[in-house]
């Protein structure tokens, strides 16, 4: 079995879930950046400088898909060193890896784990949504719709992939590994703490200018990975002039839940500047959950679903940090301890491990269903 990714698969967490469940059961071969992730038969190794993950310039000028398609880098590399015909069956990691894997023509078919829509997910920027838009609605129609199985993170994006494409995947969260864990004490200071992506469209300088709106008792720290230095810088200027905000490194991701445990509040407060922010149900808010921690997040109907179902926290009005700010005012330690207690409550059920299981069912049926 392969399971083809081009992310850093050490580092990324879901595809991580993949390789520890799937490596216990079948002979596993990845592919990906970064060295071979623990438990696998044998890694290909994408090297770092085959460029970035974006199809070739002048052919999507020109519309001519199928030439910028196999000359992005990481495409040319991964169908170079992968035999045709090597592999049973591929998991495939979203929907840049589906041609790839169709073209390997494993007997027993392709599942797709597809971790965005695709087709919007820079649809905010008007340049990208002209030109890059109509390339993935191609991949999607050409070759994901020809995957024997899908998976996708929630609800929306099923929708959505159904709608123009056909296809139905099934749901399996971005639910984080089940933490044998404890809720910490409140103090007299509320600790809110926010991780994940440095990204310009998440909108993050509102969870600062909320603490400073608020100028009450709490703490707010932010472990960023670098994706826009440029953002980070802007956002590590603000934080050094406001009482009680940290911009912190990131922490790895096998050491993230007990950090994360020392806080009380997971906030995540995501304007809907694109498809895939408005139905975002991210690792983050698991993550909290794990490390149990109550929830703040903004009107996001997948997560606010989450946290009214589980009594996880609050939901704040709007996107806006006067809303957070409202929030922030109104904390007290015994309904922080409350949703602290409710995470603890719901980390069994809104585990990993309840939804690899999906997964399972998806690649089993692969080979029940027999060679094409």
């Amino acid at each position: 079995m392969l399971i083809l990714s081009f992310s850093p698969i050490r580092g990324d967490a879901r595809v991580l879930k993949q390789v520890r469940h799937f490596s216990t059961t079948y002979s596993v071969t990845t592919c990906g950046f970064g060295p071979a992730p623990d438990g696998v038969a044998a890694h290909i190794q994408i090297p770092d400088d085959v460029g970035p993950l974006v199809p070739y310039g002048r052919y999507i000028t020109l519309r001519m898909y199928n030439r910028a398609y196999w000359r992005i880098g990481a495409v040319d590399f991964a169908r170079g060193q992968l035999a045709r015909g090597a592999f049973d069956a591929v998991l495939a990691n979203d929907v840049e890896t589906v041609p790839v894997a169709l073209g390997l023509a494993p007997p027993h078919g392709v599942h797709a784990d597809l971790h965005e829509y695709s087709p919007r997910l820079h649809e905010e920027n008007p340049a990208w949504k002209r030109r890059i838009k109509p390339f993935y609605d191609w991949l999607c129609r050409r070759y994901v719709a020809r995957a024997r199985s899908w998976t996708t993170v929630g609800g929306g994006l099923a929708r959505e992939y159904e709608s123009e494409f056909g296809f139905v995947p099934e749901i399996v969260t971005n639910a984080a590994p089940f933490a044998q864990l404890e809720p910490r004490a409140v103090g007299d200071r509320v600790r809110l703490v926010h991780s994940g992506a440095c990204l310009r469209n998440r909108v993050l300088m509102t969870l600062i200018e909320a603490v400073e709106l608020a100028d009450t008792d709490v703490d707010l720290d932010l472990y960023l990975t670098p994706n826009d230095p440029g953002y980070l810088a802007e956002l590590r200027d603000y934080a050094a002039r406001v009482s009680g905000v940290t911009v912190r490194e990131p922490v790895p991701y096998e050491t993230l839940i007990d950090t994360l445990n020392d806080y009380d509040l997971g906030v995540h407060v995501l304007p809907p500047t694109n498809f895939n922010n408005e139905w975002a149900l991210p690792n983050k808010l698991f993550d909290y959950v794990q490390a149990r921690l109550g929830v703040i997040v903004g009107p996001s109907a997948e997560m606010a679903a989450y946290v009214s179902e589980h009594r996880l926290g609050y939901v704040t009005t709007d996107f806006s940090a006067k809303a957070l700010a409202t929030v922030l005012r109104t904390l007290s330690r015994s309904e922080v301890l409350t949703a602290k207690s409710s995470a603890h409550a719901a980390a069994h059920d809104l585990s990993a491990e309840s939804q690899v299981r999906i997964w399972g069912l998806a690649i089993d049926a692969l080979w029940k269903t027999g060679p094409k």
